[in-house]
Parts: structure tokens; sequence; C-alpha cells
């Protein structure tokens, strides 16, 4: 038994990180502290019971650990690395589920290629962006591939290659470095003027272009001087679509935010190469009794932290609490100097005004959207819990079904909610490996015992690496949904009470006619009102999970059956298969066909053609 105000004699006075987790060992909150004892004790101090954000982590923790430190910046560092990992419920969260495209320049490879990506990584390639408008980067990157006529291929090219040309090549959209056809040397002139174009540098090379047409014209070669002449106007187009020049030429971006009442809106206009190039709104949670300066530090530390790009410099709208952690981070996670300006004046507080005026919009224009969003999920959730009769949290439901048609290829799904959201990133299936036959009650041991499992691994493998990213099954959900009645929910009680896990149980019955009926809860049914947010929630975490697991089933039918129908025929692998659904459509189809049709098919012969006709004539 965890005795907390032992514990707390215990704390020592150095800087470190300190995790609080609840009933469930899950991490509620993460905080760093120049000393350790006087912080934390100060959650259990009776003046600071008023306070809602602590009365609510007080009354949840069962118990804390700490990571002591050398210094407070290292400390912070790893405050930063454990609340990306954990997503504590009471801290500041940045909710913002997108991944944004940045254009690519690959010039880690000999032929350097552009393209659109949503994944980073640090490869030695470029990465501009990030965009908020999809479209405007697939436009920019059209634009280069139609001025500078690079590869596209992902084959590995080098110098001297004479390899077959695409059609790329054929219809004047590559170089063809793959054939010789161009050498490194003018490839990198090319290169060189994309990188200036990326760059923002967009005057140089009109300048460039111009002459160059100019020297077209004179020598008389109209046709290459009207391309010349095309691309300088494609250029000129786009730099009228940047409508926002800054003072400079510098990356950088403005940051402004406008407060809910436990909500806080930011804004942030991203500046490259002194352009807006776009523009983004995040939403904070659990900020109602965050200081604005704290708002800032929450949102810089939860955004760039993992960022491919940290521009030069951040133009806030409030001094940021610890600025003198956040700057260090900051440059140490770009290499190179970060500034941090709060500009009391002048074109740059215009520029944040703007961001913040912009904020204020969105958070009204929203407000009430996210107030009805509210009260279809975490509103829909707290009738779940209050209909239960329980204390507990809701906050993670995972629910499973088990699907099989008389015992054949048995699944089994797992869908989560979280905050009455489905989660689908941490969606699961399962094929049966111990289970034989129509047995529902043995299959749903099984699937709930690999589950557990496969949370006690993870969570033995996390706590080696506390700076690691959480792995999906590493924490336990609140409650355990059940497709089915008692024999369904006597099936998880029973791996739970084997595992020693005291978690929430529920069957989620259904009525005569396969409609969503009510919970199944301590052995007795709990109806809901039809039209109450929580019944509402209950069906579709009912029905997602039914359709996930028959998604999963058809799937491995469809396989099954594939298999059992072609790949039983002596003679005929996969590349024969492939070819005959090609030409024929469906495997109705293949076994109606005629000899001479069979034969006819690409790859073929006469000795495989009897081997399928004689299959299906039998």
């Amino acid at each position: 038994m965890f005795d907390i105000p032992e514990e707390l004699k215990k704390l020592p006075q150095k800087p470190g990180v300190y995790i609080m987790r609840d009933a469930h060992d899950v991490v509620i909150y993460v905080g760093k502290a120049i000393n350790l004892r006087n912080r934390v004790r100060n959650y259990f101090q009776a003046s600071n019971a008023d306070i809602p954000k602590i009365r609510g982590i007080v009354q949840n923790i069962r118990s804390f650990e700490y990571i002591v430190t050398d210094t407070e910046i290292e400390a912070f560092i790893l405050e930063c690395n454990l609340i990306k990992a954990h997503r504590p419920h009471y801290n500041v969260k940045l909710k913002d589920d997108h991944t944004y495209p940045y254009i690519k320049f690959t010039t880690n490879e000999a032929f350097p290629r552009v393209f659109v990506t949503r994944k980073f990584k640090k490869d030695g390639a470029k990465y501009y962006g990030p965009y908020t408008n999809t479209g405007a980067v697939w436009e920019t990157v059209e634009l280069i591939r139609s001025l500078w006529p690079l590869r596209e291929c992902t084959r590995r090219v080098t110098a001297g290659d004479r390899a077959r040309p695409c059609l790329n090549q054929h219809i004047g959209k590559c170089t063809a470095p793959c054939t010789g056809s161009i050498s490194e040397k003018d490839y990198a002139a090319m290169v060189a003027e994309v990188s200036a174009f990326l760059n923002g540098k967009h005057d140089d090379i009109i300048k460039t272009l111009e002459a160059d047409m100019l020297a077209a014209s004179e020598a008389m070669e109209f046709e290459k001087a009207a391309s010349y002449r095309d691309k300088i106007a494609s250029l000129r187009k786009l730099e009228e679509t940047q409508k926002l020049d800054t003072l400079t030429d510098d990356d950088r971006d403005i940051i402004g935010f406008a407060r809910g009442k436990d909500d806080a809106m930011v804004q942030v206009f991203f500046v490259r190469g002194g352009k807006m190039i776009g523009r983004e709104h995040f939403l904070l949670n659990n900020a109602s009794d965050v200081p604005n300066g704290e708002i800032m530090k929450e949102f810089i530390t939860q955004f760039y932290n993992g960022a491919p790009f940290i521009p030069k410099e951040l133009v806030l709208q409030t001094e940021t609490a610890d600025r003198e952690l956040l700057l260090p981070w900051l440059e140490g996670l770009r290499g190179h100097k970060v500034t941090l300006t709060v500009p009391k004046q002048g074109e740059k507080r215009k520029l944040v005004l703007m961001a913040e005026n912009n904020a204020g919009i969105v958070l009204r224009a929203f407000g009430e959207q996210m107030k009805r969003e509210r009260a279809v999920t975490l509103g829909a959730v707290d009738e779940l819990r209050k209909a239960l009769g329980t204390d507990n949290s809701l906050v993670r439901i995972e629910a499973f079904d088990i699907s099989n048609i008389q015992g054949y290829e048995s699944v089994a799904s797992m869908v989560v909610f979280e905050g009455g959201k489905a989660k689908r990133n941490d969606y699961r299936k399962f094929k049966m490996k111990t289970v034989v036959g129509a047995n529902d009650y043995a299959s749903m041991q099984e699937v709930l015992s690999r589950r557990l499992m496969r949370y006690k691994k993870e969570k033995a493998e996390n706590a080696e690496n506390a700076e690691g990213e959480a792995a999906k099954f590493s924490k336990l959900p609140d409650a355990i949904f059940v497709d089915g009645g008692r024999p369904q929910v006597s099936a998880a009680e029973s791996v739970l009470a084997e595992m020693g896990i005291d978690l929430l149980v529920c069957g989620m019955v259904k009525d005569d006619r396969h409609r969503t009926k009510g919970l199944l809860y301590h052995g007795e049914e709990i109806l809901l009102p039809h039209s109450s947010e929580g019944f509402k929630l209950l069906t579709r975490i009912q029905d997602e999970v039914h359709r996930f697991a028959i998604e999963y089933h058809r799937k491995l039918r469809e396989k099954a059956s594939l298999h059992s129908v072609l790949d039983d025929i002596e003679g005929i692998g996969p590349a024969r298969r492939k070819a005959l659904l090609k030409h024929l459509g469906s495997v109705e189809d293949i076994a109606a066909a005629e000899l001479a049709v069979l034969k006819a098919v690409d790859g073929m012969n006469t000795r495989s053609a009897e081997a399928v006709y004689t299959f299906f004539h039998k």
C-alpha cells in the first residue's frame, strides 16, 4: 500500500520531475520542480484545496514517483517528453490531431526530388512548412515541377547510370538523370534554383529567367523564350497570392491566443521567407486556472517538441513562463539561435494583435459548437458513469466483440473511445489462436488475456525507458465493454481476477430486434432513455465494435475463399492467380471459362489451363 504522507517525507530537495498516478496506475499529472520536496508537498496544503485543478489531482492521486535531474533545464526537457508520451489528464493539453504537410527536398540524394510528405525523418533532407492549406502545397510542388523538370521516381540514381527512361522523360517532365542525359553539374544548377525558390528568393530567380528569356529571344530561339516567359508569369502569380509581407525575409511564427471559460484558443501565423504561407488554430484544454504565461509556455513546448522545423523567431502575444528554460531548449532543437519577442509597438505588435483577434473570432465562432460536441462526448460519458453509479472516470473505454460463422475463422475486435470519441489509431483486431469452434466465452477469455498481457509487457518496457513514447497497450482502460450478456461479462471478469487487475466491466446487451438495449452491470440490466446522449454513445460503441469485427471476419473469409478455389490448383501460383483474375474478373468467370480462353491468359500454358479447366469441371 502506497503511504502518501510517508512518501512525502522521503522527497529530496533537488530539481527533477514528479509523476502522479491514479488507482489504475495511469499517469494523471506530470510536473517539474527546482525543489521536489517543496513543490510536491504544496499540492497537499490546505490553502490550495479551493483550486479546482489541484483538488481534482489530489482526489485522484494514489501514488507518485519522481526522477531527480542535475539541473532545472534537464527537468524541463524531461517534463516535455513525459507529457508528450503520457498526455496526462490534468496537464494543459494541446488538442491537435492533424499532421500537416511539408514539402520535402531530398538534397541528401545525388539527384534530388521534391514531393509532399506528412512524415518527418532525420535523414538529411530539407523540409519546408508546415503548410495548413494542402491544396496550396500541391500547387507549389506542381509549379516547381513545371519550372524545373526534376526526377520524380524513387529509384536510386547515380552519375553514369544508363537505365531505360520512364514516360515523364518522353513528355518533357523529367531530365532523366537515370539515363545519363543530364550531367550532375547541370542538375545541381536546377537544384540550386529550386532551393532558392523554396527559400522565398523569387526576385533573384525572376531576374535570372528574364536574362535567359532575353538571350533566347536575341538568338531567335522563340520557343525557349516563350517557355521562360511562362515561368516568369507563374512566379509572379505565386507572389501575388502571398498576402502578408513582413519586415524582413526571416522565418517566424506569430502566436496569439484568446481565453474561454475552460479552454484557450491559440492562433499561429506561419511566416516563411518573409511571407505568410498559412495559419492554424489550436485548442488548449484545462486552461481555466492557468496564467497567461503558463498557457504560452505549454503551447510552445507541446507544439514544437518533435516539430520538423522551428523558425528563427517566435513573436508572442505575452511573455512566457520559464523563458530562461525555453530558449536553450528551443535552440537545442533547432541547432541555431532562437529569438522570443514580445512586441509592444510597431508592425510586429500589429501582427500579434491580428493573431489574438483571429483566435477570439475562432473561439466565439466555434464556442457553441464546442459546447455541443462536449455534450455529445464528455457529457455522454458522464451520463454513462452516473447510470452505472460509479465514481470512477470513464475517460478511456475499450470495447470487445467476437465474430464467427459456426466457429469458422473466429476473430475479435477491440475499439477504443477516449473522452467519448473513437480513437481509431488504438483499434486492434485478433485472430483466435487457442480456441477452436464457436465458443464466445473462451474466445473472450483469450482476447482479453492477450490484451492484458501486452499491457504488462509494455508497461515493463516503458518503465525501462521513461522518455520513450507510450505504446498502445501500455495503459489500462477505465472500463471494458463486451458485446454480449452474462457469459461474455463472466469471461472478462474471470480474466481480470486471474491477472489481479480491477476494472469496471459491462455487457452491451441488445433487444429481440438486435438493437442496442442497455448495459449489464453487476448482474443487472441498466437502461438509459433512448433520447439521451449516453444511450447514443453506447449505441455508437456497440455498432463500431461490431462493424470492426465483421469487417475483419469478412476479409479473412474472402482471403480464405480465394485461396481454397485458386491456390489449391496445381500449377497456379500468385502470378497466374493474379493474371487470371485480371483477365477474367472473378472466380465465377474463371470457372465458366472455356479452355481456349484460359490458354489466352498471360502467363498460362496448356498444362496450367487444363489444370484450371479440369478443377472446375470435375
